[in-house]
């Protein structure tokens, strides 16, 4: 599965999935939103054991929402629009702004340019989905509200120093080093690795926005199920389900 707007690549045990809107920034258009869906959703069904996410260019990450296509972010967000208990790792290879900050947020690795910059200006611009707020469960409580109340830039180092990103590299060596990370983990006892990454996961307190996108997630595949439509054509045949869990 690849569209214009997002790629996704298997090399050997890893997934690469790529934000391909070089020109506008790797914004999250609708497009981009529904791409990234469909690519954790192949991920979490499919045989690779880790994932890279990065950004097409080398300008930005990802600039966060696009205003002029707003979409529902939480779909595109690994373990929020789609449940996974792969690693995923992102490689920042330029500006991570309002929604490219929660990608790096929601995956569980990122290795850094040394010219990156992080910043989630939502609140100078009056809007947020909320999502940003599990950044108080992940990073030291004054260093997240740091980002979130003031708006402003944060350096790749100083990210580097307080745990938002693993390792800094240069441009020439991104994608290799976290390759790297991926293929280390890959190499690991996946039952191990999923089983680990879940727990992690439960341990994690979950802000408002996340909590709802959650349900409203696993509300959708319910109504989306080919069980839902046997449910209904039972009913109306007044005969007994055969319910597959799919």
């Amino acid at each position: 599965m690849s569209t214009d707007a997002v790629t996704y690549q298997v090399k050997g045990h890893i997934a690469l999935v790529t934000i391909n809107r070089p020109d506008k920034r790797n914004a999250l258009s609708i497009e981009v939103v529904d791409g990234l869906q469909a690519a954790w959703q192949r991920f979490s069904e499919g045989a690779e054991r880790a994932a890279v996410l990065t950004g097409a260019g080398e300008r930005a990450f990802c600039a966060g929402a696009d205003l002029n296509a707003p979409a529902e972010v939480w779909r595109c967000m690994p373990g929020v629009g789609v449940a996974l208990d792969k690693p995923v790792v992102a490689a920042v290879n330029g500006w991570a702004v309002g929604g490219g900050i929660a990608l790096v947020q929601f995956s569980d690795l990122c290795v850094a340019v040394e010219g990156a910059r992080f910043v989630y200006p939502e609140a100078k611009v009056g809007f947020s989905g909320g999502l940003i707020a599990s950044m108080a469960a992940r990073l030291p409580h004054k260093i997240a509200m740091e980002l979130m109340l003031l708006g402003e830039e944060m350096s790749a180092e100083r990210a580097y120093q307080v745990g938002l990103v693993n390792k800094l590299v240069a441009v020439a060596d991104l994608m290799p080093a976290a390759l790297d990370f991926a293929e280390k983990a890959a190499a690991n006892a996946p039952l191990v690795v999923q089983m680990v990454k879940r727990f992690a996961d439960e341990v994690i307190p979950k802000g408002s926005s996340e909590i709802a996108a959650i349900a409203r997630r696993d509300i959708e595949r319910a109504y989306a199920s080919d069980d839902l439509k046997e449910g209904v054509a039972a009913f109306r045949e007044k005969r007994k389900p055969n319910f597959m869990g799919s």
